[in-house]
């Protein structure tokens, strides 16, 4: 099942899977990359109106820290790195060196963080947007420099 939210980045469609968050997706939308169907639009899914709830919180500068049941699909590796990404304070960064080095690698692990980074299937709850270059610039983004620039803006601009 799967609901659509609109938001100061673009529409996101929300999907769920088995009671749980599976997916966050920035329009334009695709077909899934596994070819399983999402299911019906259901707006009213506990889960799906609970992720709405707490996004447009977020948005409005009002929430911090999601609490919501995820279930991202990806390999050890991955589940590794998005499990860091969760740990990076709303408003602040990390470089995908300093990931690497969270998850006991060395900075020769960086691109490969940043590959893991860049298929985050929950995007802004696991929030991959918080990873930046060694440099502090802002680096590639699945959803596109200007989203993360945008949901950067935001997380500084409700602490201040």
């Amino acid at each position: 099942m799967w609901t659509v939210l609109p938001s100061p980045i673009g529409d996101l469609r929300i999907v769920e899977r088995d009671g749980k968050i599976s997916a966050i997706e920035f329009s334009p939308f695709r077909q899934p990359a596994d070819g399983r169907p999402l299911g019906a639009r259901t707006d009213d899914h506990p889960v799906l109106a609970e992720a709405v709830r707490q996004l447009r919180a977020y948005f409005d500068g009002d929430l911090t820290d999601f609490d919501l049941p995820l279930a991202p699909r990806g390999t050890d590796f991955q589940q590794r790195v998005w499990d860091q990404l969760s740990k990076i304070a709303y408003g602040d960064t990390a470089s995908y060196g300093e990931i690497a080095g969270r998850l006991g690698l060395t900075n020769a692990a960086s691109r490969a963080v940043g590959t893991a980074n860049g298929r985050n299937p929950i995007p802004i709850v696991i929030p991959c947007h918080r990873v930046i270059g060694a440099d502090g610039t802002l680096t590639g983004y699945a959803g596109g420099i200007e989203r993360k620039q945008t949901l950067l803006e935001l997380e500084q601009d409700a602490l201040f």
